[in-house]
Parts: structure tokens; sequence; C-alpha cells
């Protein structure tokens, strides 16, 4: 059985730095891609960053430049450096991981959240 587990967040004051990282726990599973979304309240759960398992990433354009997302390809842990933190990015963030699972026969394909982690930027 697969889960993410999530750890880091917190409250920091605007301009800081937090991170985040997520692992996935389990066997028989290939990473195809992990990232982060997030929520705020009242709005849509929305895109943060993603990465393969090749190292290509993609970010969305709010945080370009101010975060940063790496993975532990071993450890099967993606991580999120959040820089120059804004009141606006104050929201519940959710590891995702896409994989292929491998412990039945044909493989599949599915997507996984986490248990979602809080974020709160104020001074």
């Amino acid at each position: 059985q697969v889960q993410l587990v999530e750890s880091g967040g917190g409250l920091v004051q605007p301009g800081g730095s937090l991170s985040v990282s997520c692992a996935a726990s389990g066997s028989g599973f290939g990473i195809i891609t992990m990232g982060w979304y997030r929520q705020a309240p009242g709005k849509q759960r929305e895109l943060v960053a993603t990465i393969t398992s090749g190292g290509t990433t993609n970010y969305a354009d709010s945080i370009k430049g101010r975060f940063t997302i790496s993975t532990d390809n071993a450890k099967k842990t993606v991580y999120l450096q959040m820089n120059s933190l804004k009141p606006e990015d104050t929201a519940v963030y959710y590891c995702n991981a896409y994989l292929e699972v491998r412990s039945t026969y044909p493989y599949f394909r599915k997507n996984y959240w986490g248990q979602g982690t809080q974020v709160t930027v104020s001074s």
C-alpha cells in the first residue's frame, strides 16, 4: 500500500523561507512524477511544482524564481524549498505522486495524494 507522508510547513513571516518534504512509503512501484499542489481557503487546488523521475521540472508562474522542487529518488522523497514567501502563498500544500504500480500484473498507473500540510505566511 502506497502512502505519501508529508513533513514541514508551519508559520513564517513574509520574506521568510520554509521547506516541505514528502516521502512515498511502500514498495512495488516506480515514480513517474512527484509534485506539490496547494489550496487556499475558498479557492481551488492549484499546481505549485512538479518534477519527473528524470528531473524535468514544471513551476507555476506565481512561484517561479522563489520555490525550488527537488527529489531524492533513492529515498522516494520530493522536497519543496520556498523562499521569499508572501502572504498569498498561505495554503494547505498537498504532495502528489503519479506512480506506476508494479505489485500486480499488468502494471497500472495511479495518482496518490498526501494529507496536506499547512503553510501560513503572516507577520
